[in-house]
């Protein structure tokens, strides 16, 4: 049985993804930060269908979690076969007005998390010859945003860091890929898209949000045996909002 890890997996695409790979038979160890009720709901619906699945909390904000949180599952579930670094932290501030604080955060969270959970999970991958790493990056990585220079900074900073890494263990068996959401159904979406739906709606030519499972689906085949010759690729899922 494969394991796999999922960042911010308690909510949004991170539950969606818990779900989906749950049901095809991998066990699946998700991390949380505050999301503890969600976390604990998620778990039981899934053990409740006789599935392997167990939460964990860790604040990926902090350099030292990464480590302690592969070392936990490791003791829980055995080697890690499949990475999907989702976890994400979005804040507002223009760039002059940003603290310090905010970026190093925003960087912590969304782009440093990714940087050392490969580093420790990516090591029993090369030995095992096999491995899947999936990492959530955003349609903000190639169009930016206002207000958002610290989030799509760090969203920009995984396609670089996955392309690398799928250079340096290819060879192995071992594929690194960037999945990009663009306006998808979640809460993050539903409290930013207040007023603003209509224009969204207008920007994107299928002129509706996506839904969470429509990007799980896509995490979840990137992780499967059909996926082993892709790797290095950062691939939309947006419903034609950025295309190329």
């Amino acid at each position: 049985m494969k394991v796999a890890l999922v960042t911010g997996g308690a909510t949004g695409i991170g539950a969606a993804t818990v779900r989906e790979l749950a049901s095809q038979g991998v066990a699946v160890a998700f991390q949380y930060s505050s999301s503890a009720k969600e976390a604990a709901d998620l778990e039981s619906e899934i053990l409740k269908k006789n599935l392997k699945v167990k939460s964990f909390q860790a604040d990926l904000s902090k350099p030292e979690s990464a480590k302690e949180l592969v070392n936990r599952i490791e003791k829980d579930f055995g080697s890690i076969d499949i990475l999907i670094n989702n976890a994400g932290l979005m804040t507002d501030s223009s760039i002059i007005d940003m603290s310090e604080n905010l970026w190093d955060e925003a960087m912590q969270v969304n782009l440093s998390s990714t940087f050392r959970l490969v580093k420790y999970c990516a090591p029993n991958m090369l030995k095992n010859k096999w491995g899947r790493i999936i990492n959530i990056s955003s349609q903000v990585a190639l169009t930016g945003s206002a207000n958002h220079a610290h989030y799509s900074a760090a969203k920009a900073g995984l396609l670089g860091f996955t392309y690398s890494a799928a250079k340096e263990y290819g060879k192995a068996g071992v594929t690194v890929n960037a999945v990009l959401p663009g306006r998808i159904e979640t809460k993050m979406i539903a409290e930013r898209s207040k007023g603003r739906l209509e224009e969204w709606l207008s920007q994107t030519p299928m002129n509706r949000l996506g839904t969470a499972e429509e990007v799980s689906g896509v995490i979840a085949f990137l992780a499967s045996d059909k996926a082993s010759y892709i790797t290095g690729a950062a691939i939309n899922v947006n419903g034609g909002l950025v295309m190329g």
